[in-house]
């Protein structure tokens, strides 16, 4: 057990600078890109979704968390909402590359999930935009982010390291989790669990994906880069990973149904998705 304690420790402080570094670049990117992205949102119209799912890839602070409130100030509409949802990498990139993933890995799980976002966001719009048009726009909503969601006006060098270190410790805290699990269970007997059993992995990551915060990205990243997981169930589990955005979303809008459902729509979709590469048998 001793010796799964101090691999944990020594991995995860391994990565701690390519964390820093990754997001330190990642700042500077965000800065320079100033709010480019979110007003061609907000122009987007009907295609919407083409541009939630190319924009909501890019790994930039806060973005879902915008989304939400654009979405509830009627800003954007729902199928492109659940486009950036889906297509948010939130700590998925900064880990792949701290692993040092292979880059071609990394293009096709982004590329994946931007096409599954384009794809669902246009199919959501279809079935259940009617949803969003029945919503009254809130006359003392403005459609815009206010100020404590997104800390990133502190300076970047200071972001990137409070980041990094937030990172760090999720992935010490999941890859001592991870790690005494196989110890005490066998990697072979916990693989099986999630492979036999038709779903369920898929199920399963979903549900750890709603959780309004980094740790679910960081969860299943980690679990796919360990062999727990294959590639449906992380799929499932990243596509459902918004971010901050959902904890927005139930916090700000004055219709919880309403979020309820929205929140179901990302997790039967995401599981969906999950559940056809599983079948389909596509690798990354």
């Amino acid at each position: 057990m001793l010796e799964v304690i101090l691999e944990a420790l020594v991995d995860s402080f391994k990565l701690l600078p390519f964390l820093f570094l990754t997001y330190l670049v990642m700042g500077v990117l965000e800065h320079a890109a100033s709010d480019r992205p979110k007003k061609l949102i907000q122009e987007a119209g009907r295609v919407g979704p083409i541009w939630g799912g190319l924009i909501g890839a890019f790994p930039q602070c806060g973005f879902s968390a915008a989304a939400s409130y654009f979405y509830i100030g009627r800003v954007i509409t729902l199928g492109t909402l659940i486009s950036i949802y889906m297509s948010t990498s939130d700590e998925m990139l900064p880990i792949l590359i701290s692993e040092k993933v292979a880059g071609l890995t990394i293009l096709k799980i982004m590329g994946t999930k931007v096409v599954i976002g384009m794809i669902s966001g246009f199919l959501v719009e279809l079935f259940f935009g009617w949803m969003a048009r029945r919503k009254k726009r809130p006359r003392d909503f403005d459609g815009e982010p206010h100020s404590g969601h997104c800390d990133c006006g502190t300076g970047i060098f200071v972001e990137a390291a409070r980041h990094a270190l937030k990172v760090f410790l999720f992935i010490l805290i999941v890859s001592l989790a991870i790690g005494l699990l196989i110890y005490f269970v066998g990697e072979e007997n916990i693989y099986l669990l999630f492979s036999n059993v038709p779903v369920l992995g898929e199920a399963v990551a979903g549900l750890v994906g709603l959780i309004p915060n980094c740790a679910a990205s960081v969860v299943i990243t980690q679990l796919y880069l360990d062999g727990i997981i294959s590639a449906g169930p992380m799929m499932s589990g990243l596509l459902v990973s918004a971010g901050v955005g959902l904890l927005v979303l139930f916090k700000e809008n004055t219709h919880p149904r309403e979020s309820l459902s929205i929140a179901a729509i990302l997790y039967v979709v995401s599981v969906a998705w999950g559940v056809l590469i599983e079948i389909l048998g596509i690798t990354f």
